[in-house]
């Protein structure tokens, strides 16, 4: 009795071992996928709507307080034009006001005194480009004499960039059946598909630039137009 219960007691130890050994599993490998990626682009044109610009007065006096009480009434001046021109006021905001000294020297270069220098900027966003030139003119007639940073952009470029992304998906499409044709292969289905889309820049060729239609009197400006480009990276299985 004593045998039968220590080869019974061998064989429960066994089984437990067994139960926690290493379980394999066999599985067939995927199949390895071959695919073909291709860049596809997609280019809209569009006219711009909206100006962005940098307006300033700069004054010099003999004094801080002389340079920036002319400055004042200048900048006033300056502003209350843009305004008659159009501007709203909630598109008119300060982006510097500064103050600094510049020495003045004889022949000799010996320091003759000091001028102080104020410079007030404001920027200006113009939602009517047609009347552009003549603000221009209406505030360099108020007092302007810094103005820089014009900058042309489209206000709602939403349906834009969707048409542009659609034909960058169509043009990586064509390029992939191309290809795919001509290496004899047929395209499955996309795997991955990125997008990247770039900022509205100016573009010179072969679109004409619109202009505002100010007459000969006025600042001549050229809006011209806008290109939104965008840029997809498709890959597609093939067999």
């Amino acid at each position: 009795m004593r045998t039968k219960v220590f080869v019974f007691a061998i064989l429960a130890f066994a089984l437990v071992l067994s139960a926690c050994g290493p379980t394999t599993i066999n599985q067939a490998a995927p199949e390895n996928l071959r695919t073909l990626n291709v860049n596809g682009m997609g280019r809209v044109y569009l006219t711009p709507d909206i100006a962005y610009i940098n307006i300033g007065v700069n004054t010099q006096g003999p004094s801080a307080s002389d340079s920036v009480a002319t400055n004042k009434e200048k900048s006033n001046a300056v502003i209350e034009a843009i305004k008659k021109a159009g501007v709203d006021p909630k598109d008119i905001h300060t982006t510097n006001f500064s103050i600094w000294s510049n020495p003045t020297y004889d022949d000799a270069g010996q320091i003759t005194g000091t001028n102080y220098v104020v410079d007030n900027t404001v920027a200006i966003t113009v939602r009517d480009l047609d009347g552009l030139g003549d603000l221009l003119d209406s505030a360099i007639n108020a007092g302007a004499n810094s103005i820089y940073s014009i900058q042309f952009d489209v206000a709602d470029k939403t349906a834009a960039v969707k048409e542009a992304r659609a034909s960058a998906v169509e043009d990586a499409k064509l390029q992939a059946q191309e290809l795919a044709e001509a290496a004899g292969l047929s395209l499955v289905e996309i795997q991955t598909i990125n997008f990247y889309d770039n900022s509205p820049y100016p573009y010179y060729e072969g679109k004409g630039g619109g202009g505002g239609g100010a007459d000969s009197a006025a600042v001549p400006i050229q809006p011209g137009q806008l290109a939104i480009s965008v840029t997809v990276s498709v890959t597609y299985t093939i067999k």
